[in-house]
């Protein structure tokens, strides 16, 4: 089922200072969109600030005492990357600003500022230092005002902390696998990393669209696919058959270039530039439309840009230790053609990089690098499917600034509590083919359809095969050394019987030599999600990270109990066998038990979000309604998919959605500017899984929920007496009550093997989980995992 949220988290910024609203229980107020064919998100944000993350200025000199007010304008002036900022010297109203004198550390940059039109006066400085720099800057009519700059390499990181090792770093084309080295993935760039961090030296090209009808809207220089065993990699990819865009040359004119207009009113040829380089360790695109006879400066952008910006989430979710290029493709004609900056980057894709601050991070890397490099953005929206989906809200959980809305398909919200149900397909599939459960099944002499109803029932879903395919795609993420994967082939999807793969493999793409075996090489690099964010989660031991797992307590099937689902025989026996997997992932009798010590910043770093439909039930209860959220649901193309022009519906809502906030410049609170800023066709609909066109939009829910393929379903947890929320990573527990399964009643014999399976009690899902928390963003991990609240951001002082 595909559903697309329009949501609108109400964290909001002025141009100079954070606002955070709370509701009377003093929890954050989200607000969210969902927009059925993808998740929408709008930050609840208004006014002209570009800078990426919160910005606390101190209050202005007094008149008496004026100064040269010096501003960083791409980020904060203590998270800035790459060698370069753009700087705002502000001069007091009806003070000289002649005579500017600009430097850093002593080095004179005066010449790289300018007055421009709107009498600001700017400019980009160039070549900073690791660590610290002072700029100084002074008019004839005002003191010198001093601002330290703190810059890191554009390989990072800024704020993440320590970046996992091993990395290895991408070349110009694949180089084979020998020894204790993986084969590596082409860059799509000329030449080599430079340095540990893979940085590489940044190039641009020009390509132009094909006024061709019917043309491959594929990404016209791919880079091949390189398994990490290969010893002789392809070195080139395979580009489209009739290619959208192809090769420019500069001074030509293609016949079959094709023009387009812009929302600006810009008609302009269709010609794209893409740079291509590295930031945090990602490969990044960055596309354009451009004019290459003009030059293009952060003071001076060309005017076929909207100033508007699409970030492009990827899929999945993943932690591999070989650097890739983006998954997703610039070549993105819906936001190109109509002005858009288009962007992407290998570490903002979540099969690439699971860690989501380190995600984050690299979101802010890169609006601060477009800045720097393009101009002032008007806004930015976010797009993205499943891990795309967790990316985006996790985002904007994280560092509530980056993005200001987003579309999203295969809506997830965030990367631990979708981990639950992953968990639960595991351990539950497993249950389903261990003897104990096989025999019971044929002892009641139950045919294979109504086991797999039983299945389904404990499951949450419309049938077993939803887990077969989590099991197939996610079953193994969690894995930290090397193992041989388990799955369900399409052939056994009646019987769920597992089958394991003959070929061993690891999810760092290392050779088995070099990564974590609780034997040969116990301390080894550690695959799974959390090894990787050890900086954020911690460790538990001298080389284990902090897990976030936990089952203690959980009643599996407790609701199809309840409605006579399941025997009571069955209940019971279940819950005894289901079990847990140890901190390898490798299957164990007893069950999950998190880290206490992890919980806490679990929550503080963003685990706040809920399923699309559990979003509207929090808007209700914590903002007092809906007003800024849509959702329009689908089921008959699939999961991921949306029909007709859905999802370009849903990106054009959401441009309007985002132009209209920007447009509004009255006194009015930002919560009501965001709803009346909705445009029209912002409301809720679904279109039938009967409606063979797909074109009917059903404005009435209970129609829609009727819908077996539109209706929401469940899941292990929520079968369990958990909340839709599911944002309870470890339940508080209570003593086991013999009233809590009526109207069925248990035998003294099945209680007590009850409490044997569940010595401390069962989970209490009335009450919050185990040091849940509001989230705090933003964190800085830089003193160690857990984080600690970001400071106030540097500011000028006079400088004499």
């Amino acid at each position: 089922m595909f559903r697309t949220a329009v949501r609108f988290q109400e964290r909001c910024h002025s141009s100079e200072t954070t606002q955070m609203q709370t509701n009377p229980s003093g929890r954050w107020v989200l607000a969210a969109a969902t927009i059925g064919v993808s998740a929408a998100v709008l930050v609840a944000c208004g006014g002209g600030d570009h800078r990426p993350l919160p910005i606390v200025d101190s209050p202005p000199a007094a008149a008496t005492r004026p100064v040269a007010d010096t501003r960083t304008l791409s980020n904060r002036a203590d998270l800035i990357s790459d060698g370069d900022a753009l700087v705002e010297i502000v001069v007091p109203n009806g003070t000289d600003s002649s005579g500017l004198n600009v430097s850093v550390d002593g080095r004179d940059v005066t010449s790289a500022f300018a007055k421009g039109s709107d009498r600001r006066i700017t400019g980009l400085i160039a070549g900073l230092a690791i660590g610290n720099n002072v700029v100084v800057a002074k008019t004839k009519g005002t003191r010198a005002a001093k601002l330290t700059i703190t810059n890191v390499s554009r390989g990072g990181p800024v704020f993440s902390g320590a970046q996992p090792t091993p990395f290895v770093c991408a070349t110009p084309t694949p180089a084979r696998a020998s020894g204790n080295n993986p084969a590596t993935n082409a860059s799509g760039l000329s030449t080599a990393a430079t340095d540990a961090q893979c940085n590489i030296a940044t190039e641009t090209k020009l390509w132009y669209k094909t006024n061709v009808a019917g043309c491959n809207p594929g990404l016209p220089d791919p880079s091949p696919s390189v398994l990490p065993t290969a010893t002789n990699p392809p070195q080139t990819g395979t580009p489209p058959a009739n290619p959208c865009f192809k090769p420019y040359t500069v001074g030509t004119t293609p016949a079959d270039l094709a023009m387009t207009t812009t929302d600006n009113g810009a008609t302009v040829p269709y010609i794209v530039r893409v740079e291509r380089g590295t930031m945090n360790r990602g490969l990044y695109d960055i596309a354009v439309l451009f004019d290459p006879s003009k030059s293009w400066s952060a003071n001076s952008a060309q005017p076929q840009w909207n100033g508007k910006v699409l970030y492009q989430f990827g899929a999945s979710t993943g932690q591999p230790r070989r650097q890739l290029r983006p998954a997703p493709s610039w070549t993105d004609d819906r936001s190109l053609s109509r002005g858009y900056l288009v962007v992407q980057n290998s570490m903002t894709d979540s099969l690439q990089n699971s860690n989501r601050v380190m995600m984050t991070e690299t979101v802010m890397m890169m609006k601060e690098h477009i800045i720097d490099t393009y101009g002032s953005i008007k806004f930015t929206m976010g797009s993205g499917c499943s891990g795309g989906s967790i990316n985006s809200h996790m985002n904007m959980s994280i560092a509530p600034n980056l993005i200001d809305g987003f579309t999203v398909s295969c809506a997830f919200p965030d990367s631990e509590t979708t981990g639950i149900e992953v968990g639960d397909c595991v351990t539950l599939v497993e249950a389903y083919q261990k003897p104990a459960w096989l025999n019971l099944m044929a002892a009641n002499f139950q045919t294979q359809a109504q086991i797999n109803a039983k299945k389904a029932a404990i499951n949450g879903h419309e049938d077993q095969t939803a887990y077969h395919g989590w099991m197939n795609l996610f079953g193994s993420n969690a894995k930290a050394g090397n193992y041989f994967a388990r799955t369900i082939p399409p052939a056994n999807n009646a019987t769920g019987v597992i089958v394991q793969s003959a070929t061993e493999t690891n999810n760092c793409q290392l050779p088995a030599s070099q990564v974590y075996d609780a034997v040969t090489n116990p301390t080894g690099p550690r695959c799974n999600a959390w090894s990787w964010a050890e900086s954020i989660f911690g460790k538990a031991n001298a080389t284990q990270a902090n897990d976030t797992r936990d089952n203690v307590g959980v009643q599996y099937g407790l609701k199809a109990l309840r409605n006579g689902s399941i025997t009571a025989e069955e209940f019971v026996t279940l819950n005894e066998i289901v079990g847990g997997v140890d901190r390898d992932s490798n299957l164990m009798a007893n069950r999950n038990s998190a880290d206490t010590a992890l919980a806490p910043g679990s929550f503080l770093t963003g685990i706040h979000h809920v399923r699309s439909f559990a979003i509207r039930d929090r808007l209700d209860r914590d903002a007092g309604g809906h007003d800024n959220q849509v959702m329009w649901r689908f089921g008959l193309s699939g999961f991921i998919v949306p029909p007709g022009t859905m999802a370009s519906d849903a990106f054009l809502t959401m441009d309007k959605w985002l132009t209209n906030l920007k447009a509004d410049t009255s006194t009015a609170a930002i919560e009501q500017k965001v709803k009346s800023s909705k445009p029209a066709e912002a409301f809720d609909y679904c279109v039938l899984s009967t409606d063979a066109a797909q074109s009917t939009k059903v404005t009435d829910k209970s129609t829609c929920d009727a819908d077996p393929l539109l209706n929401p379903e469940s899941s292990p947890r929520q079968v369990a007496g958990g909340p839709r929320a599911e944002d309870i990573l470890k339940c508080q527990l209570k003593a086991i009550d013999p009233a809590d399964y009526a109207p069925v009643t248990l035998t003294g014999g099945q209680l007590g093997r009850l409490q044997a399976v569940f010595p401390t009690g069962v989970c209490d899902w009335s009450k919050p989980g185990v040091s849940q928390q509001a989230a705090v963003s933003p964190l800085t991990f830089k003193s160690g995992p857990g984080g600690q609240a970001m400071p106030q951001a540097p500011s000028a002082v006079a400088a004499e």
